[in-house]
């Protein structure tokens, strides 16, 4: 009964020390238990900001409409191109809030963990980047290959470091990072995603272009 009861104690005690990390609104209760207004008061803020946001992605779509149309082939693979940089991105920001919740990493050791991100996120782009060249080339042939092949290896970098810096920033400004990380992430992918993308199509297929 008493090994319950410390038990019991020690949970509660992460838990406040989590939420006291990560800056996150304590319910107070369970999620489980949770009110549906009190968890939709609790998300609702960042999903409706980042809908404006989102309209960047669009624009970015608009500006290139003339490579779009000459390569029709593109269009294929920026759905994809944006959920890999998302995906990524996701996967470093969930890492980064749990070890700062649990205390394993502190706000201090922000450049040393985007250092060691680099190289992690550059392997992934890499080995993405191998997968997705032989769709390029059986769709589009050598050239879409390559602006798809490097387009990975930089939305994944991209994605990657935004998910390891975007945690500690949020702490810094007492911002929620566990509420906040994963839907700004996908923002800021789905943008930086269609610029990076169209702009070494842009910048590849003219040089095939002007060769040819």
């Amino acid at each position: 009964m008493e090994f319950v009861q410390k038990n019991s104690t020690s949970h509660t005690d992460t838990s406040e020390m989590m939420h006291k990390e990560t800056h996150a609104e304590n319910l107070g209760i369970s999620i489980k238990n949770a009110s549906i207004g009190l968890l939709y008061k609790k998300r609702v803020f960042w999903l409706v900001i980042l809908v404006f946001g989102n309209i960047f992605s669009g624009a970015g779509i608009a500006h290139f409409e003339e490579i779009i149309t000459s390569y029709v082939a593109l269009v294929f693979f920026l759905p994809l191109l944006i959920d890999s940089g998302g995906n990524a991105g996701s996967q470093s920001a969930t890492l980064m809030v749990r070890a700062l919740a649990t205390g394993d990493v502190h706000p201090n050791d922000w450049g040393r963990m985007l250092a060691r991100e680099v190289f992690v996120a550059l392997g992934l782009g890499f080995s993405m980047a191998i997968a997705v060249y032989f769709l390029g080339l059986y769709r589009g042939g050598y050239e879409i290959a390559m602006v798809v092949g490097i387009s990975m290896i930089a939305i994944v970098l991209i994605g990657s470091l935004v998910g390891t810096v975007l945690p500690f920033v949020l702490h810094k400004l007492n911002l929620d990072p566990a509420s906040a990380s994963a839907p700004m992430i996908t923002s800021i992918a789905d943008i930086s995603g269609v610029l990076i993308y169209f702009a070494i199509a842009s910048a590849i297929l003219d040089i095939g272009y002007v060769s040819s």
